[in-house]
């Protein structure tokens, strides 16, 4: 669907002139794009790439805290979903189903990684390299959540899912959610006071 958008125009002469700017429904313009990229397109591809890697590799990083990681897990995401396009249902949005292939396979690598904790591995890095004493507080206490209960925090408080959103994203009950979510926010809480 292509939608207008008006804008009033002042000429040199003090009268307003109507302009008619249309721009695509961004579903519309997702939809051509995994259509052009199913059949082969390259640059397609590489528009679709640009357009979702920032936010998938920014979701894995809050859940995985290691930069090298975050950027492997949302590249293997990124060519998972790319090889399952012709499973994904065309009339949804690709973003979400993109960042549930993401927290997934981030949930997975912080899972490996505390069972394979060897001696002398450095603690999880810190969200932000900023001074702030409060903010490395908040990022090391979200660092000793379990990574189920960390993808619920991510997803709510700093990609702003809704609970419903989140349930569909982790394809698990509303009611996980919540007590995924009780829980983390009752550990931050105490680690925090």
């Amino acid at each position: 669907m292509i939608s207008a958008q008006l804008a009033l125009k002042a000429t040199e002469g003090g009268r307003a002139s109507l302009l008619v700017r249309s721009q695509q429904h961004p579903l519309r313009s997702e939809q051509r794009l995994i259509r052009a990229t199913r059949e082969g397109s390259v640059e397609a591809l590489e528009t679709l790439y640009r357009r979702s890697w920032p936010q998938a590799y920014r979701t894995a990083y809050l859940i995985v805290r290691d930069e090298a990681a975050a950027e492997d897990i949302a590249q293997e995401a990124f060519l998972r979903a790319v090889r399952s396009l012709d499973q994904f249902d065309r009339s949804r949005p690709f973003t979400p189903w993109l960042h549930r292939i993401v927290v997934n396979r981030a949930i997975d690598w912080a899972r490996a990684r505390a069972l394979r904790r060897e001696v002398g591995d450095a603690p999880l890095d810190t969200v932000s390299s900023r001074p702030d004493e409060a903010v490395g507080d908040i990022a090391s206490s979200l660092a000793g959540l379990p990574p189920d209960q960390r993808a619920v925090v991510v997803l709510r408080y700093l990609l702003d899912y809704t609970p419903g959103e989140i349930a569909e994203l982790l394809d698990v009950p509303r009611g996980t959610v919540n007590s995924r979510m009780r829980r983390a926010l009752d550990s931050l809480e105490s680690e925090l006071a």
